[in-house]
């Protein structure tokens, strides 16, 4: 799926020597599927890791990508670029910038697909995550926040000025978006 050449794993390995031994790889789209889309590559600790990631080994490392975006990877590379004025990481992924997201998916599953690509990498940042529980009849779209968002006294204008805009304009089928949390407020929270 990532071709990572020999002397970019090596950077990988350098870099990561300067981190605590559990830290790896993480890739991501921000943006997948449209023009504006850019690929990135983060440290990735354990305690981001979730059951949407897909982990892929490498030279003494692993790289986890959420199992959402592996289409726009397809034929991806990365690379390590040394000329006389610096020493940089190229990626390269063909497919980033095309609409895969199939006709054929439900509305339910294309807005699970978009907050886990478009959504949750922002949000697991700061430790959170958000999930559709489901679309209301009327087109209402209920939704439930967990990890470090669960709490946050940010959440309701993370709410209606990220999730809620992002979601009205991919999806102008969606009248509202609803957060069904129990919040709890405590050490877990980011705020």
């Amino acid at each position: 799926m990532i071709k990572i050449s020999d002397q970019a794993q090596n950077y990988f390995l350098s870099l990561l020597s300067k981190e605590s031994i559990e830290t790896q790889i993480r890739v991501f789209i921000v943006n997948p599927g449209m023009e504006n889309a850019e690929c990135r590559v983060a440290y990735c600790s354990v305690d981001e890791i979730d059951e949407c990631d897909v982990k892929l080994k490498y030279n003494n490392f692993y790289v986890y990508v959420n199992k959402a975006i592996i289409p726009f990877l397809k034929d991806s590379k990365i690379d390590l670029v040394v000329d006389k004025l610096s020493t940089h990481l190229t990626f390269k992924a063909p497919y980033a910038r095309k609409n895969i997201i199939h006709q054929e998916h439900s509305i339910e599953e294309k807005l699970k697909n978009f907050l886990n690509i478009e959504i949750n990498p922002q949000l697991s940042l700061h430790g959170g995550k958000v999930n559709l529980i489901n679309i209301s009849n009327n087109n209402i779209a209920l939704i439930e926040f967990s990890g470090g968002c669960n709490g946050c006294s940010m959440i309701g204008v993370t709410l209606k000025e990220m999730i809620e805009k992002k979601i009205l304009a991919f999806f102008p089928e969606i009248k509202e978006v609803i957060d069904q949390t129990q919040h709890l407020h405590g050490h877990h929270s980011f705020y």
